[in-house]
């Protein structure tokens, strides 16, 4: 290939192309292991466009085409488009609110056809591309706080609007990007009072209120007293400690029961609860009365599902049951299988090794790209590389997380391998984006 075409194969990392292409390829036979019905014949099926592994393999036949293309396109044009495709893609989120149509509880798609669209999965190559095109100008000085506040709210509109669209989940990935942020000199110390926010709030849940409070009050004495040779010669050091130790406990005390119980939903409060193994306070389930009766059996139904999953999981052994051979994933136990909980799919038919080198190819596909990153020339390419390991990876961590019982379950598919036609343009328009831009890595692209 590469001597017949030398000028599109020139540069290409064809690793990047090759993992691609075995995780497609475990994803539609995952997909096909989860939805297959006995007796259908298995080639007419496939391109008969009627089965759920059939639109797969026609989606990434498309995906794969628009790759293709994309690698006969000049990288400059990724450089010079980046802020009107992110300004495309924040109107079509606008556009969600008038024209979605309500499927299974969110309103962020938009139904053409036969044919469901999300714009805020395709939003995520914009924002990964206009973040990069600000941190690669000479102008942007990101130690200054207002730089900072500018990339923070390219990642955060979105995420927004997201939200507004019940998609609380996908919303969630894009703080992602924040990895992207503090790779190019945004302080740990944000990164660590998020951390930190992040595990307040599940102390939180899983710690009685006044404990909680003797606890962080105890920390706080004990910080002040080995620090007190310090402060004793800085004052602002120890009113420091008392302000932080007055936003724990007013987190936990106000912020926590007004965000459990005033903007977040009824099964959502159920789902994470749920995760920590913990039944919902009272307190939250009076606040949310009006649902309670519509949402009654939420509840039962997200135990079900990771009960389910687990169930599948485990079941798989060391190697497996078997491509057909699975009985949770087959016979629908389990909800969303080909979906949200494909990897329950993978980890019955094909056991303990198959889970491993599912995960093994990811850690791989990661390692790869962050090498590529480090390689560029350009911040815009190294900025753009770090957004698609950043979104890959959380979308990889939270989504098998959640098939264990590990983390709620927020709805979001496993990258190249969960049924969905946009999921899958997505990540295969990032990848070959990169691809793109690493081909041209001589190249300083701003």
């Amino acid at each position: 290939m590469r001597q017949q075409n030398p000028a599109i194969s020139k540069g290409i990392d064809w690793s990047l192309v090759w993992i691609y292409l075995i995780l497609v390829a475990i994803g539609l036979t995952a997909i096909f292991a989860a939805t297959y019905k006995e007796g259908d014949p298995v080639i007419q099926s496939f391109i008969g466009f009627k089965t759920d592994y059939s639109k797969q393999f026609f989606f990434f036949l498309l995906a794969f085409s628009i790759g293709f293309f994309i690698l006969l396109t000049d990288s400059k044009f990724f450089a010079a488009t980046a802020n009107l495709m992110y300004a495309a893609g924040i109107l079509m989120l606008l556009l969600v609110f008038p024209f979605h149509s309500p499927i299974k509880g969110t309103e962020s798609i938009i139904k053409i056809g036969a044919f469901n669209f999300q714009p805020a999965e395709l939003c995520k190559i914009f924002v990964a591309l206009a973040l990069s095109k600000y941190l690669s100008r000479p102008e942007t000085d990101f130690t200054k706080t207002r730089s900072q506040l500018i990339a923070a709210g390219i990642a955060l509109l979105p995420a927004g609007l997201t939200i507004l669209q019940s998609e609380t989940g996908l919303a969630l990935v894009y703080l992602a990007f924040f990895l992207v942020m503090y790779r190019e000199g945004l302080p740990s110390a944000i990164l660590i009072i998020g951390f930190s926010a992040a595990a307040l709030i599940v102390a939180t849940l899983l710690v009685e209120k006044i404990t909680l409070a003797l606890i962080l009050s105890g920390l706080a004495l004990l910080v002040i007293y080995f620090t007190r040779r310090y402060w004793k010669r800085k004052t602002a050091f120890l009113a420091n400690i008392i302000l932080v130790w007055l936003l724990c406990v007013g987190v936990q005390f106000f912020v926590v029961p007004q965000v459990f119980s005033k903007v977040l939903k009824l099964y959502q409060v159920e789902r994470i609860y749920a995760t920590v193994g913990k039944d919902v306070p009272t307190e939250y389930v009076k606040a949310h009365e009006r649902e309670q009766t519509k949402n009654s059996e939420k509840k039962k139904d997200i135990d079900y599902n990771v009960r389910q999953s687990k169930i599948a999981i485990g079941s798989g052994g060391f190697l497996g049951k078997g491509l057909l051979n699975a009985t949770q994933t087959r016979y629908d136990f389990v909800p969303e299988q080909r979906t949200d909980f494909i990897f329950c799919t993978v980890g019955e038919g094909f056991g303990f090794t198959g889970s491993i080198i599912l995960l093994g190819l990811y850690m791989l596909l990661l390692f790869r790209i962050i090498t590529i990153a480090e390689r560029q020339r350009s911040i815009f390419s190294r900025t753009y590389a770090y957004g698609v390991a950043s979104v890959l990876f959380f979308h990889m961590f939270i989504n098998i997380a959640m098939t264990i019982g590990l983390a709620p379950v927020i709805g979001i598919p496993l990258p190249f391998i969960s049924y969905g036609g946009t999921s899958l343009l997505t990540f295969t328009i990032m990848l070959f984006i990169l691809v793109r831009l690493d081909a041209d890595r001589q190249m300083v692209l701003r």
